[in-house]
């Protein structure tokens, strides 16, 4: 099915990665008839998917996070590294603000919500490889606000990042700015969380941070993590606090 189309020096090259079948079967269906678009393969999320994404080359890469949300920046991080200049599009999202900065910095183009249109997502595909960039209405303010609340100096920054943090304590970092604790971020890099709270430990002692807080605003700048500030925007207008596995 994803071979019939004849392929088009000018087409836009798309992988799918969706745990659901019925999901990867659709999008492709829907991708496929539009000209321009080829859908050059459709996963399930497993582990080791950057090396097949990578041997790939895709323009663009369709992902529906349902089931594996918490995986989603390290993964989306490992894509992009495979495939310099990457699309991200994500699909089937909630209005959430620490959850959408999350995989902004992570690097996606693209957040599509739950109730995003067939069309919607075609658009999405060929917005963002033409460089463009898409969120709903509701989380571009969130957007801003975040913006605005950029107020650690440069200087200071820069200190920090010549500490020298490991391939594996910046995976850590990105991983619990999302709000995971130490046993899913133990679960999730195959470690035990004994394994995890020695290298949070050796990442604060560092960067002299006196928690993960801390740690995070000292790499938010450099778009390694996200920022765990409290901003305005959630869809219930309450205020988005920062996680609590942060904060310990």
């Amino acid at each position: 099915m994803l071979g019939a189309k004849p392929e088009s020096v000018d087409s836009t090259k798309v992988i799918i990665l969706a745990e659901n079948r019925l999901v990867r079967e659709t999008l492709a269906k829907i991708l496929e008839k539009e000209n321009g678009i080829r859908v050059i393969a459709t996963y399930g999320v497993v582990a080791d998917k950057a090396k097949q994404i990578a041997e790939s080359k895709p323009h663009v890469l369709v992902l529906d996070p349902t089931g594996i949300l918490p995986l989603c920046p390290a993964l989306i991080l490992e894509a992009i590294r495979a495939v310099p200049g990457l699309k991200v599009v994500l699909i089937g999202m909630e209005p959430d603000a620490i959850t959408f900065l999350c995989l902004v910095r992570a690097g996606i183009l693209a957040y599509l919500l739950k109730d995003v249109s067939a069309a919607e997502v075609v658009a999405a595909v060929r917005s963002v490889s033409e460089g463009k960039a898409l969120c709903p209405p509701q989380l571009c303010r969130v957007l801003f606000e975040w913006l605005a609340h950029q107020e650690i100096p440069i200087s200071n920054l820069n200190g920090k990042l010549k500490v020298g943090l490991t391939r594996r304590e910046m995976q850590i970092l990105q991983i619990i700015s999302c709000g995971c604790t130490n046993k899913e971020v133990a679960a999730q890099l195959n470690l035990s969380e004994q394994t995890v709270k020695n290298h949070i430990h050796r990442v604060l002692h560092k960067l002299g941070a006196a928690n993960r807080v801390k740690a995070l605003e000292f790499f938010h700048v450099s778009g390694i993590v996200g920022n765990p500030v409290t901003v305005e925007g959630r869809s219930d207008s309450a205020s988005t606090v920062i996680p609590e596995s942060l904060t310990a």
